[in-house]
């Protein structure tokens, strides 16, 4: 009797650990699966993670010339792009964006080009986006469908116009005088935060199998949103590269076609801004999530808009930072962004090998195909692509990049001064959001691992 009662109290204890788990996954899944992102528009927030559109590619003709711009966004997005997806940074890229914005509407509206008109320029910008976000990834990747559609096809027109136009010798065209160093970073722009779609893992329906489909998809359509402007552009107007640089497109549609599409790629342009923003503000607030959910940061940032389930206080956190980094230039915005991203890439890349190689069984939402001698071999190109960026950077960068990397540290050991002595409340996975936590990496674990 005793051992039947023993047997029966694990009965009833497991069956109740399996209806906690129940009410986790509901809880994380929002009280439905109806929340969770689909494929067409995980590619599309996948597209304005990484590009939006060809806008700000042409430095690369600039610098290098049309034969090596091409060969560049032929080659890389497939050498880079992929292995870096395939990882689980961002409030500071996504500050360039508003500003970006401005200096596109300025070219319409002249008044936004300085002072208070600017300023309001950003922080609408900045307020908009931010409640959109509020409302949830579904709504935000179904957003970047209109927006990627309304960004690229102008691009289509100018291209279907350019073929009567085009001379393929135009192609092997190279710059007097190249800039190694302008190229690459242009390259690095255009072609970077592919993994910044994996810190939303959680909000996608059967990671597993969407995110691979989503990702080829995505890379095939970047690659293919930059060339065929470019071969486009290049192909019917007879320039020489050093008239390249940013904006040149509109130019270039204006030569081609008219005035008109000169004005919508334009246009296209702030559409492309809108939407490369409001993704990257979307996986920063997702990265803090899940900083909150591990006990990395205080629980206020695990918490969820009752009506949205949306991490708003990590969204509120992130739009603030972003406004306030949104008025330093373009230029150093990037600069800064480029290299912090150099060195959280590369710490990526090796907690990942380290967790292959100590923790190949640690459930995750989604497990890269490879075993441990491929996963090393996957790194290395883009980790040595990742030493040579920030190994070109000027002494500017290095300063900002320090004065960040500092700061990081010093919220590190704060945070642990804040947990130690109980000023501040930590998740610990006993709670509601950790168990929900739990539950999504519980679930990944059963139907994303390949």
């Amino acid at each position: 009797m005793a051992r039947e009662a023993h047997l029966g109290g694990d009965a009833a204890a497991a069956a109740k650990d399996k209806n906690a788990e129940a009410d986790a996954l509901a809880a994380a899944d929002g009280g439905g699966g109806g929340h969770k992102l689909s494929l067409v528009p995980l590619i599309f927030l996948i597209f304005f993670e990484v590009a939006g559109g060809p806008y700000g590619a042409e430095p690369a003709v600039q610098s290098a010339g049309p034969l090596y711009a091409l060969l560049g966004f032929l080659v890389f997005p497939f050498i880079w792009a992929v292995p870096e997806a395939l990882y689980v940074s961002g409030a500071i890229n996504g500050a360039a964006f508003p500003a970006l914005c401005a200096d596109y509407l300025a070219r319409v509206v002249p008044a936004v080009r300085g002072g208070g008109p600017r300023v309001a320029a950003i922080v609408a910008f900045n307020v908009a986006l931010s409640f959109l976000n509020y409302t949830g990834l579904t709504v935000v990747g179904w957003a970047a469908v209109g927006l990627g559609v309304a960004s690229l096809s102008p691009f289509l027109l100018m291209s279907g116009a350019a073929l009567p136009k085009i001379r393929p010798r135009r192609w092997g065209g190279v710059a007097a005088e190249k800039d190694w160093k302008l190229f690459f970073n242009t390259l690095f722009w255009n072609l970077n935060y592919w993994d910044s779609v994996s810190t939303m893992a959680g909000e996608v329906e059967r990671p597993g199998k969407t995110l691979p489909k989503a990702l080829v998809a995505a890379v095939s359509m970047t690659s293919l949103g930059y060339l065929l402007p470019l071969m486009a552009a290049t192909g019917a107007v007879d320039v020489a590269p050093e008239d390249w640089g940013n904006g040149f497109f509109a130019d270039a549609a204006g030569m081609i076609a008219g005035r008109w599409l000169k004005y919508w790629i334009e246009v296209g342009a702030v559409l492309s801004s809108i939407g490369l923003y409001s993704a990257t503000l979307s996986s920063a607030a997702f990265q803090l999530l899940g900083m909150a959910d591990l006990g990395l940061l205080p629980r206020v940032f695990a918490a969820r808009a009752p009506v949205f389930n949306t991490p708003w206080v990590s969204i509120v956190a992130t739009s603030a930072i972003t406004l306030g980094m949104s008025f330093f230039s373009f230029n150093n915005i990037v600069a800064a962004a480029n290299f912090l991203y150099s060195l959280g890439m590369l710490l990526e890349f090796a907690a990942f090998i380290w967790l292959r190689a100590k923790r190949p069984d640690l459930p995750r939402p989604y497990r890269v195909p490879a075993r441990l001698p491929g996963a090393v071999a996957l790194c290395l190109v883009p980790s040595a692509f990742l030493v040579f960026v920030m190994a070109i950077a000027g002494w500017k960068v290095y300063a900002i990049s320090a004065a960040f990397t500092a700061a990081g540290v010093g919220v590190y050991y704060l945070m642990r001064l804040c947990k130690a002595r109980g000023c501040l409340r930590f998740s610990d996975g006993s709670d509601d959001e950790g168990a929900a936590a739990a539950a999504y990496q519980h679930q990944g674990s059963r139907s994303g691992d390949v």
